[in-house]
């Protein structure tokens, strides 16, 4: 076959070719020029960073005829015969198939003589983490000493598998992914010599995909050529590299941002019938948003973000209708929500449903709106008023306090009336817990007494206390304590207003709590006390008799 693919067409063949690697380049190069050529190399990184090629150029540059030479002249009988895999002086293994003792046998054999063709005997070893702990234990004593002129180059993916005493005996380079930058210019320069246009945003979705390997980048641009030709469209690459569609993301960042749940159903219906993982699209809804978020706080975004400029437009605009607090609290909301994706049962239900939670965080109450309420209750409020949060709507509405004199010059203010420790702990869970603290500010009012704190939701919002769980509640009753001081227990419960205000704590709870049984069946089961009703007396016939109180009784 006459054809060559990219990969290997346009493999370096020198020091200066090779891109991304300034920094172990320039320091082999420098070796080399000073006869500082140590016995044994380690070269790790990930895939298609150049590993294996700067091994083949270094042996070049060690035995080319004008060499030891840091420009390797690739035209003497040395440097074609490496090139072409035919030296019998430089050995390249692959420890992957060779990784037994037996295999690394011959190879100790082999370093004892001199070289026969060649100036310098190079033993290469790629994936030689894949080598046994006794083939390993082979090579110590025979890489800590090796004969004269004789170099060893190890190769590897995943350094932390090769054991301390072989780092030890090497000079280790670590080889860094490749920027999006240097892999578009690099492939920029491929298809200006084979004659193929691609758009600029079609290059940056293949080094996007190629994530830092170059060798991807090119096998990805082989393939785009194959399917379509030498004119390569961005639907094609989007179809080839199953590249999410940026219309998607856009349509799901503007339901979340407008306040638009009810097209949330449709989108995720989208993303699954474009054939997309739910959780590989998360991954690239999550990038989205910090997208968004660096566009709003920095200056020059695309010097950090690999866009085109029209999407950079749409970002910014999109951007502009919100605050960069906005955007950190979408963004770390859905960093915390991912894990809970990857092991949810039903993936596409839990998409949908914290689609639908983002689309309300915006009506959460802002943080600095919440201190400066609490502190004019501080100074104002009522001890019997009752504490109510800001009403749900497009904008958040402020806690109003009733209004009374101005305060009077003399002794100092009293502290917060004890009604006001929910709201104070609301504003606590807000920083860490902002959805749980999203779901308690719908409450209608408190009533506290004793160390006893009952949360009441108005009618037909009993759901939001009956989705709270025990993990929940032991976070509002750890808040609540570093806010009162003491512990205190919380209840919360639906409240009627046609039947009157809410029920205090009565002697009935205190008095089953006190019971033995009860609390041995709180203990094992975990349990809580949500209320309490006395029992008549069978032989009451009379509805309108009153049960003897505990006093008595």
């Amino acid at each position: 076959m006459s054809y060559k693919i990219f990969a290997l067409k346009y493999r370096p063949q020198t020091f200066e070719e090779v891109v991304g690697q300034k920094s172990v380049v320039r320091t082999i190069q420098n070796a080399i020029s000073t006869d500082r050529v140590a016995q044994a190399y380690l070269f790790s990184g990930m895939r298609g960073t150049g590993k294996t090629t700067v091994a083949r150029i270094l042996a070049k540059a060690l035995n080319c005829v004008n060499g030891p030479t840091p420009n390797p002249c690739n035209a003497c009988a040395f440097c074609r015969d490496i090139f072409e895999e035919k030296a019998i002086d430089v050995l390249e293994i692959d420890g992957a198939s060779n990784r037994q003792v037996d295999d690394i046998e011959p190879i100790r054999e082999t370093v004892k003589y001199k070289p026969v063709y060649t100036r310098f005997k190079v033993l290469i070893i790629d994936e030689v983490h894949m080598l046994s702990t006794h083939a390993f234990n082979a090579l110590l004593k025979t890489l800590e000493e090796p004969p004269p002129n004789t170099v060893f180059i190890f190769a590897t993916t995943e350094f932390d598998k090769v054991p301390a005493t072989i780092v030890s005996r090497c000079q280790h380079f670590e080889f860094k992914k490749i920027s999006h930058r240097d892999i578009i210019n690099h492939l920029m320069e491929i298809t200006r010599k084979e004659g193929i246009t691609v758009s600029p945003s079609g290059l940056a979705m293949i080094a996007e995909a190629a994530d830092g390997s170059m060798r991807d980048a090119q096998s990805l641009l082989d393939q785009a050529v194959a399917f379509s030709g030498e004119q390569i469209g961005d639907e094609d690459l989007r179809t080839i590299l199953g590249v999410i569609s940026q219309d998607l993301l856009f349509g799901i960042s503007t339901a979340v941002l407008e306040e638009r749940p009810e097209d949330v159903f449709g989108l995720v219906e989208s993303v699954i019938s474009g054939g997309h993982d739910l959780r590989s699209f998360f991954g690239k809804l999550v990038e989205h948003f910090r997208a968004l978020l660096m566009v709003r706080s920095v200056k020059k975004p695309e010097d950090l973000l690999p866009a085109s400029p029209d999407e950079l437009r749409a970002l910014r605009a999109q951007a502009d209708k919100v605050t960069p607090e906005d955007l950190l609290r979408y963004l770390i909301a859905l960093q915390q929500a991912e894990p809970g994706l990857k092991y949810s049962a039903v993936p596409r239900i839990y998409m949908e449903t914290f689609l639908i939670r983002l689309c309300h965080f915006r009506k959460i109450v802002p943080l600095q709106d919440l201190i400066r309420d609490v502190e004019s209750l501080k100074r104002g409020g009522e001890a019997g008023a009752p504490v109510r949060p800001a009403a749900a709507g497009p904008a958040p509405a402020r806690v109003s306090a009733p209004p009374t004199p101005p305060p009077q010059a003399g002794p100092r203010p009293s502290p917060a009336p004890r009604k006001d420790l929910f709201a104070l702990a609301l504003e606590k869970l807000a920083v860490d817990r902002a959805p749980l603290a999203a779901l308690l500010s719908q409450y209608s009012s408190v009533r506290v007494r004793d160390d006893a704190l009952e949360v009441l939701f108005d009618r037909g919002k009993g759901f939001f206390a009956t989705s709270i769980q025990e993990k929940d509640l032991k976070a509002v009753e750890k808040t609540l304590a570093e806010v009162a001081g003491r512990k205190m227990a919380v209840r919360f419960a639906e409240h009627d207003p046609e039947s009157g205000p809410p029920a205090a704590p009565g002697r009935e709870i205190e008095s089953a709590l006190k019971d033995p049984a009860v609390q041995f069946f709180m203990n094992t089961f975990k349990a809580q006390v949500l209320a309490a009703d006395p029992i008549r007396d069978p032989r009451d016939k009379d509805p309108n008799r009153t049960p003897p109180t505990e006093e008595g009784s």
